[in-house]
């Protein structure tokens, strides 16, 4: 396995044992509907360019999809998404 190819699967290994991505996505599936990515910047308590950052990699590892409604973009879950977001409560209940 090359090396760019190491570094980006560490990476997309790391996305899931951050906090913020975390609660972004439990935070999508318990709320079943689209939401705005500032609301749910509030929600996860970090900036919204943080957010939009931590989206686009989510986004890329086809975990959320954006709608466009206008000029906003509305987030939701992907079946894969919501799969990852079950695991992560199920980890979570596991070391309560």
């Amino acid at each position: 396995m090359g090396l760019k190819k190491k570094i980006k699967m560490k990476e997309n290994f790391d996305i899931f044992f951050r906090r913020k991505p975390a609660l972004m996505l439990v935070s999508l599936k318990k709320n079943n509907r689209m939401r705005y990515g500032s609301v749910l910047a509030k929600e996860v308590d970090c900036t919204y360019s943080h957010a939009v950052k931590i989206l686009q990699t989510l986004e890329h590892l086809r975990l959320v999809e954006f709608e466009k409604k206008g000029r906003i973009k509305l987030i939701k879950l992907t079946k894969k998404g919501r799969d990852v977001a079950d695991a992560i409560e199920d980890i979570h209940g596991l070391i309560k």
